[in-house]
């Protein structure tokens, strides 16, 4: 049977953000696939070095719509790292509240879009009908439903009042029996079991080799967690479970984050069952003193990373992200191989990609030469760059 190779993406019904996987077909069955970022490159980090640190908050904040606090929360312990700021115990369990229920929001998102990748749209609505519970708590905490806007450098914004707390915990009881409800779909449902046991398989030995993080790892029977291995704010006075699974398919991973949902749960009520009182915000310098830092956070798709240098003013050096899709990323061409082309979506799905997080932009030279572009130049290769297609900015 004769070899053919076509393209997904970068605009297809499966991708709700733009990659490109070159998939090469005997029939039906995945022979191999290649895969090929940067269609959605924002500048975020160049960004961030024209922009004070409390202003790249919310920068930072926009690399993500799902992770938003996973973001600033990393991006904020770095910052405090360099200045030596200790932030209070209140206003670091609020940010572990507010990351947990945003874990909750992300893995139901998830659930959904898997849901519907696998043409069972039921429990797509479903599950984004209790997603809204988690929105509206992260809106009862922070005024806000997508970007929360609570963390500043040296703690939080705005404190937690005992009927906000109440609120939450009246929200944690019927998303926890929802819950238990998709964890019964999840291991008896006829269609879901059919469309995610034994496909995309990733071993354990190459989830190790290609660096898997989060949900994709601890699928893969990988104990991996930021919040044990490196505990930060207040998780190492938590008790909670790293849960994994031996079957390393995308069965594997919607068992894992079901079963994580009834984590962030234990981990809101203990949070909100044992809030230390005093202040939630610690006096920051507008001028962080030079340094640098590297933080590790536990965001709902795996291990995010900033790195943050500064050079004694009120601007960072240097920012630069590694968002948990980056190393997720090396693992999906070897799930997509030997398997059908009707799974290619769900198996992508299956780690949660989020290419906006993702993206770089390089400029590459014939002789291996680097450059480095500042905002005119990079302003100037752009309008070039669409002047030659016939579009011309200037006049718009």
């Amino acid at each position: 049977m004769p070899k053919i190779t076509i393209p997904l993406g970068p605009q297809h019904p499966a991708l709700k953000e733009p990659g490109n996987f070159l998939l090469c077909l005997e029939g039906e069955e995945v022979q191999s696939a290649t895969l090929r970022l940067g269609y959605n490159h924002r500048g975020v980090e160049k960004a961030m070095e024209d922009r004070t640190f409390i202003q790249d908050l919310y920068l930072v904040e926009r690399v993500c719509g799902i992770c938003s606090h996973a973001h600033t929360t990393c991006f904020s312990m770095a910052v405090e790292e360099i200045g030596g700021i200790e932030v209070p115990r209140r206003g670091q369990a609020i940010r572990v509240l507010v990351g947990e229920i945003e874990r909750i929001h992300s893995h139901l998102l998830w659930l959904g879009v898997a849901g519907h990748e696998i043409g069972f749209d039921t429990l797509f609505m479903y599950s984004w009908r209790d997603r809204e519970l988690s929105l509206d708590c992260l809106e009862n905490i922070t005024g806000n439903r997508v970007h929360y806007g609570i963390n500043t450098i040296g703690g939080v914004r705005r404190d937690i009042t005992a009927e906000q707390a109440q609120n939450v915990l009246k929200q944690m009881d019927v998303i926890e029996e929802r819950t238990k409800y998709y964890i019964k779909l999840a291991t008896e449902e006829p269609t879901v079991l059919a469309r995610t046991k034994g496909v995309g398989m990733l071993p354990k030995e190459v989830a190790l080799s290609r660096c898997a993080v989060g949900p994709l790892a601890r699928a893969s029977g990988i104990q991996k967690d930021v919040r044990k291995d490196d505990p930060y704010l207040l998780y190492s006075e938590l008790d909670f479970k790293v849960i994994t699974h031996d079957s390393c398919d995308v069965f594997g991973r919607l068992v894992v984050r079901v079963f994580e949902l009834l984590e962030s749960i234990k981990l809101v009520r203990q949070i909100i069952k044992s809030l230390p009182e005093g202040p939630v915000l610690a006096k920051a310098p507008r001028k962080i003193p030079a340094g640098e830092a590297v933080c590790r956070y536990e965001a709902p798709r795996g291990e995010d990373m900033h790195y943050v240098k500064a050079n004694g003013t009120e601007k960072p050096e240097r920012a630069k992200v590694r968002a948990p899709t980056m190393a997720n990323f090396a693992s999906v061409p070897y799930m997509l191989q030997g398997g059908w082309l009707a799974d290619v979506p769900i198996v992508i799905a299956a780690i949660d990609p989020c290419f906006s997080c993702t993206d770089r932009a390089t400029l590459a030279r014939r002789d291996g030469s680097a450059q480095t572009l500042d905002w005119p130049a990079l302003r100037s290769k752009g309008i070039e760059f669409y002047k030659a297609r016939g579009v011309d900015f200037r006049k718009l």
